[in-house]
């Protein structure tokens, strides 16, 4: 995964200077910077090659609305390695995501040569280091139904342990996947559309801008056991251009930009009476969203806020 490090170089009294960083980071994280570190003179910042819009970044620090501050930039190749060499590493304990309103029948339990009457199904998240068999549910909790999901990271978003991919699961579990076909926009590890084929869906795709992800997607689809009907595809949202047929469900959680600019591509694969679940944005961006999405002829019908993070279903 190729990054620009970006050097700020930010002019402000002493009292100022933490206050400034913290406010450039919000105003530039929302044109692809992903993460950040302080400097002596100013902050750096993180973004990957492929989304780095010097325009964008430019009308944002023209934008910068504290009185008496400076900001002057740089930007270099950062040194290509594993950024994720420590997590890949130490990897990550299982993490459990379920649905408080998600119940399971006994016709699709039969389906499945499941033999109670009524189940939640629960999704358990895991690497290959720390197995979903050293977790334990009360007894109380009898009438679970673990779906295991194990990811192998190698340079890939999604494992879980963020907010915004913990909600879009929550959010399929809440929705009848059986026979549906699925398109994961952005996939990353490609957890989501793994995670749609175990709860029933019939064919994932899913496709990202990074090379590292969309090989990714593919070797963990690999090890779930379900690669005949996931499809990972290297590309941007232009790549739906030859992407046959339309979805029943539509995933994307990226940024609030990346969003906005490619919901009508979004719309243009989805299937009537199909949903658009949508994540990777803040509260406050909730608005921005649903007003495009209103626009495309798609209506709100259920968000999730976590920690100051949101995600959306829209349905068309």
């Amino acid at each position: 995964m190729k990054y620009y490090e970006v050097d700020f170089t930010i002019a402000a009294t002493e009292e100022l200077m933490q206050d400034a960083r913290d406010l450039l980071a919000a105003q530039v994280g929302e044109v692809g910077f992903e993460s950040f570190e302080d400097t002596e003179t100013g902050l750096k910042g993180y973004v990957q090659t492929a989304l780095f819009d010097k325009e964008s970044l430019d009308l944002t620090l023209q934008s910068y609305y504290l009185p008496g501050v400076d900001i002057t930039y740089t930007v270099t190749e950062a040194e290509d390695r594993n950024w994720n060499e420590q997590w890949e590493q130490e990897g990550f304990k299982p993490i459990v995501v379920s649905s408080d309103d998600r119940e399971i029948s006994v016709e699709e339990g039969a389906e499945r040569g499941e033999e109670r009457s009524l189940f939640k199904p629960v999704i358990v998240i895991h690497d290959g280091r720390h197995l979903p068999e050293e977790l334990s549910f009360s007894s109380e909790e009898t009438n679970l139904h673990p779906l295991s999901i194990e990811i192998d990271t190698h340079l890939a978003f999604g494992t879980g342990n963020h907010e915004t991919t913990r909600m879009m699961m929550v959010h399929l579990l809440s929705l009848p996947l059986r026979g549906k076909r699925v398109l994961d926009c952005g996939c990353g590890t490609g957890i989501l559309g793994i995670a749609a084929l175990k709860l029933g869906a019939t064919e994932a795709v899913g496709y990202d801008i990074d090379e590292w992800s969309a090989d990714n997607a593919r070797h963990n689809a690999v090890i779930n056991g379900v690669d005949a009907s996931f499809t990972s595809l290297l590309g941007d949202s232009s790549i739906l251009d030859n992407v046959e047929g339309v979805f029943n469900v539509v995933m994307a959680n990226i940024n609030r930009n990346i969003l906005l600019a490619d919901m009508p591509a979004f719309c243009s694969k989805l299937a009537d009476g199909g949903c658009l679940l949508l994540s990777g944005f803040y509260t406050e961006d909730i608005p921005y969203l649903t007003e495009k999405a209103q626009s495309l002829g798609l209506t709100l019908e259920h968000q999730r806020t976590e920690n100051d993070w949101a995600s959306i279903i829209l349905r068309k």
